[in-house]
C-alpha cells in the first residue's frame, strides 16, 4: 500500500488553511498512486498555539472531521490528520483515520503526554490500541511520544498491527528518535512504522522533520529531510511476512519472563 507522508507544520492557528494544505497533499498523494496520506502531530490546528488549542478542538464527528471526509473521498485515498479532539470539557491530543470512502475508520487518543505544554492542555487517553484494516493491511494508531515507550508499540505487534501510524512533533536536540529509535521499533515489532513530523519553528518549539516510513527490516523506505515535503513508499503484506518469517521475534517471547514490567 503506497503511503504518503506529508511532513508540515501547515498553517498554525487556521483549521482553514490547513484545510487546503490537507487538500493540496491528497490531490498530490492520490496523482502518486498513494492509498493512504498521513498527517503531522495536530496538523489541523498547529501545535505551539497556546490556549487556542482548545477553543479550536473539535469533536470527532465535527465541521472538520466532515471536511477531511470530503478531501478523502473526493481523491479517493485514506487521511489519518492529528488534531485536538473536544469530548465535553476534556481535550485529548487526537489521530483520526478516514478511509477513502469518507467513513471515519478509528479515532485515537494520545496515552503519553509529553512536556508541561501537552499536560495542562490535554487528557490523557486510555486505549493504546486503537487499529482499522486498510487494504489488506491492520494499520494501528499511535502519536509522537507514544512510539517511545516499548510497550506501547509491542502491544501493537501482539495485535498484529502491520502498519503503525505516527504523527508527531518531534522537536531538537531529539531528533535521534526519528533517526534510530523508530526504525529499531520497526524492527524489533516486525511492522512497518510510519512517522510523520512537523518542521521549522513554531512558539518556542523547533521541529526536526526527518519524517520516515520504515520497515520491518529496519530500513526507511523513504526519509524526509528539514524542510516541507510530501513523501512516498510502500508497505508491502509481502516483505512483511518474509521478514516476520525470518525475524521470529514475536514467536521467540517467554512472557513468563516479563512480569516484572508490569
Amino acid at each position: 500500500m503506497r503511503t504518503a507522508l506529508l511532513q508540515s507544520s501547515g498553517r498554525p492557528g487556521s483549521v482553514a488553511e490547513n484545510l487546503k494544505v490537507l487538500d493540496e497533499a491528497a490531490r498530490r498523494a492520490a496523482a502518486a498512486g498513494a492509498a493512504l496520506l498521513v498527517t503531522s502531530e495536530l496538523f489541523l490546528t498547529g501545535y505551539a498555539i497556546g490556549d487556542a488549542v482548545g477553543a479550536l478542538a473539535e469533536p470527532a464527528d465535527g465541521d472538520s472531521a466532515d471536511a477531511v471526509a470530503e478531501i478523502a473521498g473526493r481523491h479517493g485515498l485514506a487521511v489519518a490528520y492529528g488534531y485536538p479532539e473536544r469530548d465535553g470539557e476534556r481535550v485529548f491530543n487526537s489521530l483520526q483515520l478516514v478511509a477513502a470512502d469518507g467513513t471515519r475508520s478509528a479515532n485515537y487518543r494520545k496515552t503519553h503526554l509529553f512536556g508541561c505544554f501537552e499536560r495542562d492542555h490535554f487528557t490523557l487517553g486510555e486505549q493504546p490500541v486503537v487499529q482499522a484494516e486498510l487494504n489488506g493491511l491492520t494499520v494501528g494508531l499511535m502519536i509522537c511520544y507514544d512510539v517511545e515507550f516499548p510497550e506501547n508499540v509491542r502491544a501493537h505487534a501482539l495485535a498484529g498491527t502491520d502498519l503503525l501510524l505516527v504523527p508527531t512533533a518531534q522537536m531538537h536536540p531529539f531528533q535521534f528518535v526519528a533517526e534510530s529509535v523508530v526504525p529499531v521499533r520497526a524492527f524489533e515489532n516486525q511492522m512497518y512504522v510510519a512517522y510523520v513530523n512537523r518542521v521549522g519553528q513554531e512558539g518556542e518549539f523547533e521541529f526536526v522533520g526527518l519524517s520516515v516510513l520504515a520497515g520491518p527490516d529496519g530500513v526507511a523506505r523513504a526519509r524526509a529531510g528539514r524542510a516541507e515535503e510530501l513523501i512516498l513508499a510502500d508497505a508491502d503484506p509481502a516483505l512483511l511476512a518474509a521478514s516476520r518469517e525470518a525475524n521470529p521475534y514475536l514467536k521467540d517471547r517467554r512472557p513468563g519472563l516479563y512480569g516484572a514490567l508490569a
